[in-house]
């Protein structure tokens, strides 16, 4: 079979077949009565066998080696190429989610474009100054997609940048929330605390759903962040968590300031003021645990949290006792 019938019947241009045999790939191994060299069926096999390896990714030299080399092994050069493909994907989704990210910004023009890139850049910067300048130029210049803005935070260890960013991406309305919701499933710790940070500063009601699944987190300090989130939200469900958090002594503090501010709804004060009584009851409590929650009924109106101040102030922990008296003197005005 002569160059060109081979060509048009392997898809391989003549100019490659050319090509091939400057190499020593495939030389024709035949020649006609005009002297035209001539392709054997064998020869066009090869052919096929080249077309085959070259679609693996293997370059001309590798693949004369694979045909020819008896000792060739190609469990090591498989291997090199699965990681080459792994990092041209890699780089090749990089890519695509950045320009989806131009592409959802709806620049106006090239210099936008621009912008944006470097933007983009220097959220990735080694800089932990450069990368908090980018977040504060996403809001005020040009506006950099949410969804950059929140795998920025879930991966941003320095806590003045990450600070930025979730100022930043509070201000995109909710961009990125569903990004952020992956985070809070993260196999790392930290990731999980960044989404569920990021989540309780963002006012929209799409955050605050999160939030209230993010109470049935496995992770208690996803659960935490969110319970203190809720409460300035006015969220019921999260006065349990809110009350163990004050018997654990974890951000105590913040944790009663959060049921005051739901104790000002009456219909909740007393569904409060009944979970901290039970918990001051419960024998298996630590005395330490027992003088928070009296004073976690420092700022819950109404009558029952009064009726077991008035019981704490003759408790047998004489500190209770104390902190018991001293509140209720705020309360009748002494």
């Amino acid at each position: 079979m002569l160059i060109g019938d081979v060509a048009r019947r392997s898809g391989v241009s003549a100019r490659m077949l050319r090509h091939y045999d400057s190499l020593g790939l495939v030389r024709p191994t035949g020649r006609t009565g005009a002297g035209y060299r001539e392709y054997s069926s064998e020869d066009i096999r090869r052919i096929f066998h080249i077309e085959s390896l070259r679609s693996l990714g293997l370059s001309l030299r590798e693949v004369g080696r694979a045909l020819d080399d008896p000792d060739f092994a190609p469990s090591e050069l498989v291997d090199d190429l699965i990681r080459q493909t792994r990092e041209r994907i890699a780089a090749e989704t990089e890519l695509l989610t950045r320009l989806r990210r131009i592409g959802a910004a709806e620049p106006a023009g090239w210099q936008e474009v621009l912008q944006i890139v470097a933007l983009l850049h220097a959220l990735g910067s080694k800089s932990a100054g450069t990368r908090q300048r980018a977040a504060l130029s996403s809001v005020e210049e040009v506006p950099v997609p949410a969804e950059a803005l929140a795998e920025a935070v879930l991966s941003e260890a320095d806590p003045n940048v990450a600070g930025a960013l979730r100022w930043a991406l509070a201000q995109s309305g909710g961009g990125g929330l569903a990004l952020l919701a992956e985070g809070l499933g993260a196999p790392v710790a930290e990731v999980r605390r960044r989404a569920v940070q990021a989540i309780a500063e963002i006012p929209e009601d799409e955050a605050t759903a999160v939030l209230h699944d993010a109470l049935r987190n496995p992770d208690i300090v996803v659960r935490r962040y969110a319970a203190l989130a809720l409460g300035p939200r006015g969220a019921a469900d999260a006065i349990p968590t809110l009350i163990d958090m004050i018997v654990e002594e974890a951000n105590d503090v913040d944790a009663a300031d959060a049921l005051s501010t739901l104790a000002s709804r009456p219909a909740l004060a007393d569904q409060i003021a009944t979970g901290l009584i039970d918990c001051l009851t419960h024998g298996a409590v630590e005395p330490s645990a027992r003088r928070r929650l009296t004073q976690a009924l420092a700022d819950i109106p109404g009558t029952t949290p009064t009726r077991a101040l008035e019981d704490l102030s003759r408790d047998e922990d004489r500190a209770v006792a104390l902190t018991a008296t001293y509140i209720l003197e705020l309360r009748n005005g002494r």
